[in-house]
């Protein structure tokens, strides 16, 4: 084998040929196309003799015999043998009595009485030399059959450096191995045609030619011999010859063995091998070679060679590249290796006797059948009994498995969840990947986790839950220092009194805070604002709690929808920090367990030396990985695609993370000796066809979802969708519930004792316990209402300020707003008064301002009444008496008679207000 000078690499087989003509030799002339026997030397001996002595010689007083006499009789020459081992002995036996021999073989050492008439060694190294300079071939490759081959490639050598480099790449090439089915076999020796033609495709049927080599030269020996013959009997006067007995024990010579080696070496004939003369060294120098090269049509002549005129083709120097195959599929049988790996190739369920490719079913048989149907090709499943896929031990180089099949012919095609991979593509082809995947994790199924007591705070962060409760408090100040600042908010508690000596207001601090927590909770507060300050902070308070209930209700909604699970692990990087918490694995001598030898990722790198650190986690199939991951803390990592087809059965298992690589299973095939699979673009093609056209999809479906099982995990959940909410999930609003009440008990328990405590002081110790019989008097209480909530999981987020955070922008933009419309209306007012009682303005925002500031009661005095005087004086004094007695001004300025009753009934009476 060798390569060109140009880029593209040509593979070609040339040979020599010993040009050679059958004419002469009419009985075993036969047309090229029949198919004839091999010619047995000895045979073609007894012919060769029997036609000499048929021929009309003038000289009829020696008749040549077969050449095979016993020795006692006389022998006259000895031809052969072909054995290096015995034609030395030979050799020196006819040395020894004179006698002539005649080889026929390569022998580079030919010495007296000795000659050979196969062509010399050292001038077929000029014709090797020749053929390289002529192909300009500047690598190659020398392959030898023995140590005396290498002197007729001596000039060859002499070309290149002595001292390059060199190795013996080829020492043994067992025979068991040349007779298996498909294999080429290329075996060249020089001037032997049947040999250069000998290809063994056991399944292509091609014949040797029918002569050998060796066989056209004996005849030619034969001839020779009988010319030497002819011209020693011929001389004058005639020389008798009388083959003398050859024994060990005399030492008697034929004084005529020299003679005839002479006369051979200088005749000349024209026999199967064409001319046969000798140079002066006694050496068959000048012959005719044929140039042939094996092609897709086996041999063809390219050129010839002779020893004058040197190389002369007849056609371009070019090296056509050996097609042994053409790459068609039709009407051929391939052996399809197979293995028991659910769905891709399983056993057939029967209660008969199966046999042949009946036995077997699954995706990669149903891939194979129709391949076969757009291909036209046959197959038989053969099955690989140990499972194994293909491993290489890297300090043999031996591959196992199914790999190791192909590579020693014992299989064609090879289909299973075989994943394409560097290694196994150096050794064998794959087509197009007609599944892609990666590895994942197989683990079992999460548990449920039991919902949190207080799962109802889950929809808001607790940074939310924070910023609500302290815009509830900002709100509900707002309220009470806008209504003490509104004049509108200040109403006559009593509307038949149209001069009243109060005022009332309806936003004292607690029912500020229960008209904003009544809203907060969707409920009513029977309050309603009247100046546009507080209408504009209630406003303002109303939006921002529809939008943060709306908000709650429908993250709330997603929290009760989706149940939380735990599982210990979520990805590869938490399996390798488990440690030995959870223990995991692979297929032991499979692609996923390399994908992590080979691996960069330092994570995966860890992954693999606690996997060899713990070889009992390595399991020795997939079925064995699942049954650990079903009752051990244990994952499995193996491919999503036989992940996808046992979670479809195995409802309490389940795909762990997402997948670690990407890649995917082809057919695999042998590799040609020369080139790439001949099959392989074909069936690409094939593959790419079956995907676009869906037949791919649509056996995946079958054999994951419908057949052997499949979609008994799909329907898992309860009929509706919905799950019903337990106590678990709820539990934390009847806490409150319960907490609301005690709490609610234990402060009117608390205002009852104060109010006694404040009545003992007051009344006499007979008033203080009423009597058995008499009414309870009792104070309804609200109860807060609360939403019915469930427990959170992991597939609703809760929100934080970066949600809601817009809406408390928006009320604290309200709320200064309505402070600033607050201001407004106080000063408009204080304005109108001042100008109105002639009051200097400072003043009267001073004294409104003071009141304000105190922050105490929901009652104010009238400052100015229609009936005073109007006189400064007069107003300082009543303002004076209402402030240090608590006398009504009307008293204090001397009113009508009765006056004095109004007065004192004023004072007796209590000032109601919503606290009480």
């Amino acid at each position: 084998m060798m390569n060109k000078r140009k880029k593209s690499a040509v593979v070609a087989l040339v040979a020599l040929v010993l040009s050679a003509h059958f004419d002469a030799f009419p009985a075993y002339n036969s047309d090229a196309d029949e198919t004839v026997e091999h010619i047995k030397i000895g045979e073609f001996v007894s012919y060769a003799v029997e036609a000499v002595n048929n021929e009309k010689l003038s000289y009829s007083n020696y008749r040549a015999g077969s050449g095979t006499g016993d020795g006692q009789s006389g022998v006259a020459a000895i031809f052969g043998p072909n054995s290096p081992k015995a034609a030395v002995h030979v050799q020196s036996i006819c040395d020894e009595k004179e006698m002539p021999h005649i080889e026929t073989r390569w022998d580079a050492y030919t010495r007296l009485p000795t000659i050979n008439i196969h062509p010399h060694p050292h001038i077929l190294g000029r014709v090797f030399l020749d053929l390289v300079v002529a192909f300009e071939w500047k690598d190659f490759t020398i392959i030898y059959e023995s140590g005396p081959w290498l002197p007729g490639i001596s000039d060859l050598l002499k070309m290149y450096d002595p001292k390059c480099y060199s190795h013996r790449c080829l020492s043994t090439c067992s025979p068991s191995h040349m007779g298996r089915r498909g294999f080429h076999l290329a075996v060249t020796e020089f001037l032997n045609a049947s040999q250069i033609s000998k290809t063994l495709e056991l399944n292509q049927g091609l014949n040797p030619a029918t002569m050998r080599v060796e066989t056209a030269l004996m005849y030619d020996a034969v001839l020779l011999f009988a010319e030497a013959l002819r011209h020693l009997i011929g001389i004058d006067p005639p020389h008798p010859l009388e083959p003398i007995a050859l024994k060990c024990e005399d030492d008697n010579t034929w004084k005529n063995g020299y003679s005839i080696i002479n006369y051979m070496k200088a005749s000349t004939i024209h026999g199967l091998t064409r001319g046969v003369k000798f140079d002066h060294e006694g050496h068959r120098s000048d012959f005719l070679l044929d140039i042939v090269e094996l092609g897709p049509a086996g041999l063809e002549k390219v050129g010839v060679w002779n020893s004058t005129e040197g190389l002369n083709f007849t056609r371009k120097k070019e090296l056509t590249a050996l097609a042994l195959d053409d790459g068609t599929l039709q009407n051929r049988t391939f052996i399809v290796l197979t293995a028991i790996s659910p769905p891709y190739g399983m056993l057939k369920d029967s209660p008969t006797k199966l046999t042949g490719n009946d036995r077997f079913e699954g995706f990669g048989v149903d891939l194979i059948h129709e391949l076969s149907l757009m291909l036209g090709f046959n197959y038989t499943f053969v099955l690989q009994e140990d499972g194994v896929y293909g491993s290489l031990n890297r300090e043999t180089g031996k591959w196992n498995g199914m790999v190791n099949e192909l590579l020693e012919w014992r299989a064609d095609l090879a289909i299973t969840d075989l994943t394409i991979t560097s290694d196994r593509e150096s050794a064998v082809d794959f087509t197009m990947p007609f599944m892609n995947l990666g590895i994942s994790i197989l683990f079992r199924k999460p548990t449920k986790e039991p919902p949190s007591l207080f799962s109802f705070m889950s929809p808001f962060s607790k940074q939310v839950w924070l910023y609500l409760g302290g815009a509830y408090m900002m709100v509900s100040m707002s309220l009470f220092i806008l209504g003490r600042l509104s004049p509108k908010e200040w109403d006559n508690p009593y509307p038949c009194i149209e001069e009243p000596e109060e005022l009332e207001n309806q936003f004292s601090f607690s029912n500020s805070m229960w008209f904003t927590i009544g809203a907060l909770l969707q409920q009513g507060s029977e309050i309603a604002p009247k100046s546009s300050s507080t209408r504009a902070v209630a406003s303002i308070w109303w939006f921002f709690t529809l939008i943060m209930v709306s908000s709650y209700t429908a993250n709330l909604a997603a929290f009760l929808t989706v149940e939380q699970v735990h599982s210990p692990i979520s990805n590869a990087e938490d399996l390798a920090a488990a440690g030995g918490t959870v223990k995991y694995g692979a297929k032991r001598d499979g692609s996923t367990i390399s994908f992590f030898k080979d691996a960069e990722y330092k994570t995966y790198q860890r992954m693999y030396e606690y996997m060899m650190q713990n070889p009992e986690l390595l399991t020795s199939s997939n079925p064995e990985g699942l049954n650990r991951a079903k009752t051990e803390n244990y994952a499995f990592l193996m491919e999503s695609s036989s992940i996808e087809y046992i979670v479809e059965r195995e409802c309490d298992v389940t795909q762990i993370g997402g997948l670690l690589d990407d890649k995917g299973y082809g057919i695999a095939m042998r590799k040609s000796r020369l080139r790439d699979s001949p099959y392989r673009s074909a069936l690409s093609e094939a593959v790419l066809r079956l995907q676009e056209q869906g037949v791919l999809t649509s056996l995946k479906r079958k054999w994951w979802k419908e057949k052997r099982g499949g979609g008994a995990c799909s329907g898992t959940t309860e009929e509706g969708g919905a799950l019903a909410l337990e106590v678990a999930n709820v539990g934390g609003v009847f806490v409150l519930l319960i907490v609301g009440c005690v709490v609610a008990l234990f402060i009117s328990f608390c205002e009852m004792m104060c109010d006694v405590h404040s009545r003992s002081r007051e009344l006499k110790p007979t008033e203080i316990c009423p009597p058995l019989n008499a009414p309870a008097l009792t104070h309804p209480l609200d109860p807060l209402p609360f939403l019915q909530q469930g427990s959170a999981d992991d597939g609703a987020e809760e929100l934080g300020m970066d949600n809601v955070g817009g809406v408390f922008f928006v009320l604290c933009v309200g709320c200064s707003f309505a402070s600033v419309i607050g201001c407004c209306e106080l000063l408009c007012v204080i304005m109108q008064r001042a100008r109105q009682h002639k009051v200097p303005f400072r003043e009267e925002l001073a004294a409104e301002l003071r009141f304000v500031a105190k922050c105490s009661g929901n009652t104010k005095p009238v400052r100015h009444r229609k009936s005073s005087s109007g006189s400064r004086n007069s107003l300082e004094s009543g303002l004076s008496v209402e402030q240090h007695s608590g006398m009504d001004p009307v008293a204090a300025n001397g009113g009508a008679g009765d006056s004095n009753g109004k007065a004192a009934k004023t004072n007796g009476r209590k000032m109601v207000s919503l606290d009480d």
